[in-house]
């Protein structure tokens, strides 16, 4: 391993451009005010949880637990050189392994969840019954700790030209470990969730085609699940595909063409730029909450309304969100065709209840 890493040294790497730091500083600092509103109006304004509100609760701490690790990638960015020592790399990347692969299995949960929810038949229905959701997203947790403490006993920082390195093409002493964990995760944590979202597009797609066009409800309720969904699939494509293709190219090139300089260095200009792109998806993630959910917006709207002292609006705008009838009529009776099922079941309180 000692000479094959000597082989590997001679490909200089690639200095990050200014912007990036400038750009995930703007993203991180945007997530971060979005996603704490979210967990805001989950914990406090949110009375009842139904399934849905329980997977995009998750889906929320998911892009929140990556703040730790915000000032540590911006500053890594910013000098290109690590200071801070072996274990807070481990710790900065664990961060990011549990932001981004928790953000991609909740987006997978959640279009699994809207497809049973709405075009399944009743006998299906313990799929998206909240004690079975709550179980589901623990497993999920779990599998996340699972894939992120190895990084504690085996990632290692690595002097490259003069400069540390934190999870770099260039540490040649460990290309053999991330080639392969870059295949397992790739196929694992990207290829598999994204199929699945996307068959559950199609199918949806394929039953909306089949619906009543005269029954505007039951429209509603498929339009808004589809919608859903098609939000997911933009993140996939943004943030999470273009990184994974760059990052196994590099790897790959690193290990098995290390003379390919030139294509190395292209390719490593190009991974900076995807994961850069990888980030927004802590302010394209809340999307789904205002986006597929009538509720959610009209409680970010009170909120925001009660904070600009408009209190008459607030008052109209509670009063609209509780006439609502909450989701929990889907899991009682299945996908049938009634309003309930057009959101994500909100129902708003005036205190601290959850």
């Amino acid at each position: 391993m000692e000479n094959i890493s000597a082989n590997f040294t001679s490909c200089q790497p690639q200095t990050i451009n200014r912007f990036i730091p400038i750009f995930l500083s703007f993203i991180f600092f945007i997530g971060f005010m979005l996603n704490c509103i979210s967990l805001w109006i989950f914990w406090f304004r949110v009375k009842q949880w139904n399934s849905t509100v329980i997977l995009q609760f998750n889906l929320a701490i998911s892009d929140a637990i990556i703040t730790p690790a915000a000032p540590l990638i911006i500053i890594y960015s910013l000098t290109d050189h690590w200071t801070f020592g072996t274990f807070l790399c481990q710790f900065k990347v664990f961060l990011l392994s549990t932001h981004m692969y928790g953000s991609i299995y909740f987006l997978t949960l959640i279009s699994i969840h809207r497809y049973f929810t709405v075009a399944q038949n009743v006998r299906r229905k313990a799929l998206t019954t909240k004690p079975f959701i709550t179980r589901l997203c623990i497993a999920v947790w779990v599998c996340l700790l699972l894939q992120g403490i190895p990084f504690f006993f085996v990632l290692q920082t690595s002097e490259v030209h003069g400069v540390t390195k934190c999870l770099s093409f260039h540490q040649t002493e460990q290309a053999v470990l991330f080639f392969v964990w870059n295949w397992v995760i790739l196929f694992s944590g990207l290829l598999l969730p994204f199929m699945t979202t996307l068959v559950c597009y199609s199918l949806l797609i394929q039953y909306m085609l089949n619906v009543n066009p005269m029954n505007t409800l039951t429209n509603v309720m498929v339009s808004k699940s589809v919608q859903t969904i098609f939000v997911s699939l933009v993140i996939f494509i943004i943030c999470y595909i273009p990184v994974h293709i760059t990052r196994t190219m590099g790897v790959t090139i690193i290990l098995f063409f290390p003379t390919m300089c030139s294509l190395l260095e292209g390719v490593e200009v190009a991974y900076y730029i995807t994961w850069m792109l990888s980030g927004t998806n802590c302010c394209m993630d809340p999307i789904i909450y205002c986006y597929a959910s009538d509720r959610f917006r009209l409680t970010f709207t009170s909120w925001w309304s009660c904070l600009s002292g408009h209190g008459q609006d607030d008052k109209m705008t509670m009063d609209n969100t509780q006439s609502n009838p909450p989701e929990s009529a889907s899991e009682k009776h299945g996908p049938l065709p009634t309003a309930s099922t057009t959101d994500t079941g909100f129902s708003v309180s005036t205190g601290g209840e959850k």
